[in-house]
């Protein structure tokens, strides 16, 4: 029985390591001036970002419709047996339910296991090319779901935006952060938490933000494989590729651009990292209990005379 990969194009998986993995990615539409192109094949990351630093042109991004959905898993089901199609948060888009009324339209042979990852961009990539690993050694299919799932609960996500304009004028940040990140000149820290983006903090550079993700990254154990993405950020992405192989093979960490899907809301100068690791070295509560230990104020020690008491009689 084979099993194949489906994702769609907001994974921000490289196309050559998409073409290694038999990874079939389904692409998001870029919308602006009155057209509709289709990430990465009608438009590059290189034209969307020069288009957003050159003018103040409206962008949008629109799902796949059910229909690009269908016809891609009737395609892919040619050659396998079964589909396994893993999705970016269904809070950030409607592509979970384009794919999963494709899947109705799609009918016929296999069967097609529909997810919802609670990620986007490196993250969500992770997740499929970690269950595209698993498929390419002939694994079945509940043996690919079983390690897509425990993927996803070991998958974390870390950004770093020069602003967040673009965020707030696509919805999906409020106005007070945005105008904080402005206003200050500093650089927002983003993290996906259960399918939400969450900010975490600020930076006044992207290279602080990089020791940020180093400081995040130090707190795990048994890490697996690293992803890396940017917008016109490639000198940054590579430095910090180079500080990570120092934590797990290098052939384990994969730089790409950051497509529309993230970056129509990031746009450009945006870093993001994302994550797999099986642990942690502590657990929650030992980390709370450092915090505790080291907010506790500390006394000068004293020891008290020693008294020669003669027992009782």
């Amino acid at each position: 029985m084979t099993v194949r990969i489906v994702t769609d194009s907001t994974a921000d998986i490289p196309p050559e390591l998409a073409r290694e993995l038999d990874i079939t990615v389904v692409p998001v539409y870029v919308n602006m001036n009155g057209h509709s192109y289709r990430d990465n094949i009608d438009i590059t990351p290189d034209e969307l970002y020069k288009t957003m630093m050159e003018s103040d042109t409206p962008i949008t991004i629109s799902q796949p419709s059910p229909g690009d959905f269908a016809q891609t898993y009737q395609s892919v089901l040619k050659e396998a047996d079964d589909i396994v199609s893993i999705q970016c948060a269904t809070r950030l888009s409607g592509i979970f339910q384009s794919a999963l009324h494709g899947r109705e339209i799609a009918g016929g042979k296999g069967h097609i296991e529909v997810i919802d990852t609670d990620m986007i961009s490196t993250g969500l990539g992770i997740i499929a090319i970690t269950a595209a690993r698993l498929a390419k050694t002939g694994a079945t299919l509940s043996n690919v779901l079983d390690e897509t799932h425990k993927t996803m609960a070991q998958t974390h996500i870390w950004g770093v935006f020069d602003t967040l304009k673009y965020a707030f004028r696509g919805g999906r940040l409020s106005k007070i952060t945005s105008l904080l990140g402005n206003m200050l000149n500093v650089k927002a820290m983003l993290t996906m938490k259960e399918g939400h983006l969450r900010p975490t903090g600020i930076v006044r550079t992207r290279a602080k933000g990089v020791e940020k993700f180093l400081d995040n990254v130090r707190k795990f154990s048994n890490i697996h494989d690293f992803g890396i993405a940017h917008s016109l950020a490639q000198e940054e992405a590579q430095k910090l590729k180079a500080k990570l192989s120092a934590l797990v093979d290098k052939n384990r960490i994969y730089i790409s651009q950051l497509g529309p899907g993230f970056g129509v809301h990031g746009g450009p100068g945006v870093l993001i990292l994302g994550m797999s690791a099986s642990d942690t070295p502590k657990n929650a509560a030992e980390i709370a209990q450092e915090k505790n230990r080291r907010r506790m104020p500390h006394f000068p020690s004293f020891h008290s005379p020693k008294l020669n008491i003669a027992p009782a009689l």
